[in-house]
């Protein structure tokens, strides 16, 4: 289950620092758990469903993947959050869990507003321009066509497609994977969010680009909107994350300060 919820109208007060810790993502002992078809029948549409029927195979074994389980912690306005783990700790599947585009089994997440979720596989349109994708993913995040001409000059300039030639005119499917992940990045980092979920994305790019990145994540942290980083770059994530997560095997297995987080998931990579 997720919910959104809305903060209080005192929000809006001076407050003192003690107060001034809002809430904007709770995760409430969240499980998500995955069933993962296997077999001799070969999946489970319609066409695979004839196959078994004409070979006289049996249907595919269901296997279940618990990928989180049971995870708590509370996110608040102004922070900037990592997340690390070792491939398939349960990462990306956390933050699609939170963006509302995977359902807990038990548990629940709470949310302020609609959190979004960019990642490297993020949809744009490859038969269009690189402009007309900066000026459609604009106007999907809710800016007035004005906005939209006011911000693409800068969008473009920020995604560095340009350095190389006028690829902003020309279709997504010429850009390079790198390039493409660039503009995505530009294009939903142009606008403040409540609660915005980075999955890999920084990690394109030259070390130019990536400098741009991390600055626009700690404006957009300090723009009182709640930022979530997964990255396997731990640099990326101590230059820009003043908190860390750890996720192994799906589990919670570290919440603190990121240099002693990250400290103690070296030392555990290391004896592995």
């Amino acid at each position: 289950m997720v919910d959104q919820f809305e903060a209080s109208n005192d929000a809006t007060l001076t407050l003192t620092p003690a107060q001034e810790r809002i809430p904007t993502v709770v995760v409430d002992d969240a499980h998500v758990i995955y069933r993962v078809h296997k077999g001799a029948g070969g999946g489970t549409s319609p066409v695979a469903a004839l196959r078994r029927l004409v070979t006289r195979t049996s249907a595919p074994e269901v296997r279940e993947v618990h990928a989180v389980k049971g995870v708590t912690f509370t996110a608040y306005r102004g922070e900037a959050i990592g997340l690390i783990g070792s491939n398939g700790s349960g990462k990306s599947t956390l933050l699609r869990a939170i963006a509302g585009l995977l359902p807990v089994n038990r548990g629940a997440v709470y949310t302020q507003g609609q959190p979004s979720l960019l990642g490297v596989n993020a949809a744009l349109l490859n038969d269009l321009s690189g402009e007309r994708n900066v000026t459609l993913g604009c106007l999907a995040m809710g800016m007035s066509p004005a906005e939209v001409q006011r911000e693409t000059p800068g969008i473009i300039e920020f995604s560095g497609i340009n350095e190389r030639g006028d690829f902003a005119s020309l279709p997504m499917r010429t850009y390079s994977s790198g390039m493409a992940a660039r503009l995505r990045f530009s294009i939903a980092a142009a606008k403040k969010h409540d609660v915005l979920l980075i999955d890999e994305a920084l990690a394109t790019g030259d070390k130019g680009f990536r400098k741009r990145s991390e600055q626009r994540v700690r404006e957009l942290r300090e723009s009182a909107g709640t930022v979530f980083l997964v990255s396997h770059q731990l640099s990326s994530v101590r230059d820009t994350c003043e908190r860390t997560i750890w996720l192994e095997s799906g589990v919670l297995r570290m919440d603190g300060p990121t240099d002693e987080v990250i400290r103690a998931y070296e030392a555990y990579a290391n004896s592995k």
